[in-house]
């Protein structure tokens, strides 16, 4: 079967090793095969990514781990595999062969730890055991001769995350980490990945299969309108069904009724942040425990959708299926947990796809015709501030004067929360999103090239119902 274009190796590697674990898992061989997965994918001796076939046999067995589940006792959704991170060098801010050794010294002056000291050149050198990595010397060096040089999984961690360990491998602090994802991507070594709970979804859908006691509803975050791009929408939608789904139900569905209920609480309250991005709520969780009172008290679009789902059918198990590697984290929360069952995405998705030999461009198209153009647009940036002043109108509270900030990634977010908790903030209303670009820049997505917001655009105005009271009429009949 033809191959689907990933970005990098490491994100091929990673989807095949889903792919075999998915499909040993659907046969019912998974405990006797286990072991020869690795075996099976190792390159040959000439294309391995590593120094030698064993190590890399070594890395895949713990990508297999990765693939079932990970480590139990580890309660964040994101490992470091540490075998496979010894190759990018210590970080930190060095001085470079472009230091002419000038008299001025701006840089030992703006140390404030005293780190910066000169030779017989007076050629500048820092000494790492005081550099505490302000960068204040780089900023002000004439030749700019003093660089940062962090390791990509640090740079891609804008939350201070990740150190190194005794070994020089990454260390994740579970304390700071939200769990966006971000990390996952940017390392060259594929040493960083989230947790798969692919297994999970399988199960439910083969119990299912067996004893018909209840049915598995499949939920799609909106950005898989920007994903399968060598298919038609329609046909990813059939795809989902061929693998067992009962239904799909559009999140946007849920974005709609959050947008109602979040609007309706800023009403009351004059001011909000959103509680639709996992990550960002952590990050506030983590970082502003004095602005958690502000938070909107709504479930997510994907958590508000389940509990919409199961309150119909009290039998009913979701899958939710996106962009986002901080839901599999958010699913483990005492308040999304009774709702939604697993979280997978959209690499994952592709796995199953592939696990089961279907080639989706050959199936009929379904419909999704769930929520309206502003549960959709929930996908990019900008889009819930959108949908909330659209809520706010066809609540009739034309009256509020909603002054909302959309912010463009947890830099953003911190600028924005910053201002708040010093009462700088000419804002009502703080949009919230981890990942640059919103869920299209999702850390779970099967490309991460530019984002065309105009795209999510485009699938919004597709939807049938044109308000947003159209759209979760449905939910309040039910």
């Amino acid at each position: 079967m033809k191959l689907r274009k990933f970005d990098t190796k490491i994100q091929h590697l990673k989807y095949k090793v889903l792919r075999e674990v998915a499909r040993c898992a659907w046969n019912g061989t998974l405990e006797t095969e286990v072991l020869d997965i690795p075996e099976r994918l190792v390159p040959g001796p000439k294309a391995t990514m590593r120094c030698c076939i064993y190590k890399e046999r070594a890395i895949l067995s713990k990508r297999v781990k990765l693939a079932m589940g990970g480590d139990k006792k580890n309660s964040n959704v994101i490992e470091v595999i540490s075998i496979a991170c010894d190759e990018c060098p210590m970080g930190g801010y060095e001085v470079s062969a472009a230091c002419r050794g000038c008299l001025a010294h701006r840089c030992e002056d703006v140390c404030p730890k005293g780190a910066i000291t000169f030779d017989e050149q007076q050629k500048a050198h820092i000494d790492k055991t005081k550099c505490v990595e302000c960068g204040a010397c780089a900023k002000v060096c004439p030749f700019s001769a003093i660089t940062s040089h962090k390791r990509p999984c640090q740079n891609a961690c804008k939350v201070k995350a990740i150190s190194m360990d005794e070994n020089k491998a990454a260390l994740i602090h579970n304390e700071k980490c939200i769990a966006c994802g971000a990390c996952v991507y940017q390392c060259p070594f594929g040493a960083i990945s989230d947790k798969s709970f692919i297994l999970d979804a399988i199960n439910l859908i083969k119990e299912s299969d067996n004893n018909k006691k209840y049915k598995v509803y499949a939920v799609v975050a909106p950005t898989i309108s920007s994903q399968f791009t060598y298919a038609k929408l329609g046909q990813v939608i059939s795809g989902i069904k061929e693998l067992g789904f009962h239904t799909v139900v559009e999140a946007a569905l849920g974005a709609d009724m959050v947008a109602d209920a979040e609007s309706r609480e800023l009403y009351e309250k004059g001011f909000l942040t959103s509680s639709c991005c996992p990550g960002f709520v952590s990050y506030i969780e983590k970082n502003f425990p004095d602005l958690v009172p502000f938070i909107s008290h709504n479930l997510s679009p994907m958590a508000t959708i389940a509990e919409f789902i199961k309150r119909t059918d009290k039998d009913a198990k979701v899958v939710f299926i996106g962009p986002c590697t901080a839901k599999k984290a958010e699913v483990q929360k005492d308040a999304v947990a009774p709702y939604v069952d697993v979280a997978l995405t959209f690499e994952e998705l592709q796995a199953l796809f592939d696990s089961r030999d279907m080639d989706i461009t050959t199936l009929s198209e379904s419909i999704l015709d769930n929520a309206s153009y502003f549960g959709r647009i929930f996908a990019r940036c900008g889009g819930l501030a959108e949908a909330v002043a659209e809520a706010l109108k066809e609540q009739g509270h034309e009256d509020f004067l909603l002054s909302p900030i959309s912010c463009d990634g947890i830099e953003e977010c911190r600028i924005a929360l910053l201002k708040k908790s010093k009462n700088l903030l000419d804002a009502n209303f703080i949009e919230g999103m981890a990942c640059v670009g919103g869920c299209i820049g999702g850390a779970g997505c099967l490309t991460h090239g530019p984002k065309d917001k105009s795209q999510v655009d485009r699938y919004g105005k597709e939807a049938f119902e044109k308000t947003i009271q159209d759209a979760i009429r449905v939910t309040k009949n039910n």
